[in-house]
């Protein structure tokens, strides 16, 4: 499938989603921006600072679409399908945690 065909759903997106992700600088970046995103959710629920939601986008994305752009040299999936990309994102994180993508 290419990015501009439609997926039925996230369980035929995600071996997609992996090939756009086969450079592991990119994937490590990934990882970082998740990690990111979960500890500022972490700090914005334990400290009330809610304004710092603004900054969700910034931590994850920045890190993810620098490992698109330089390393992995291709089009975000997030440009053509935003919410399986997200879910994918964490998928590949949790994936990458026990083992099962490597870094």
């Amino acid at each position: 499938m290419t990015k501009t065909e439609s997926f039925t759903s996230f369980r035929d997106f995600y071996p997609y989603y992996l090939t756009e992700h086969s450079n592991s600088t990119c994937r490590r970046l990934h990882f970082v921006g998740t990690s990111l995103v979960i500890a500022l959710v972490a700090w914005i629920v334990a400290s009330g600072s809610w304004m710092l939601l603004i900054a969700l986008p910034v931590a994850g994305y920045s890190f993810a679409w620098i490992g698109h752009f330089f390393f992995e040299k291709n089009r975000p999936a997030t440009f053509q399908h935003p919410l399986y990309s997200l879910m994918g994102d964490f998928v590949m994180y949790r994936d990458m945690l026990v083992g099962k993508v490597g870094f």
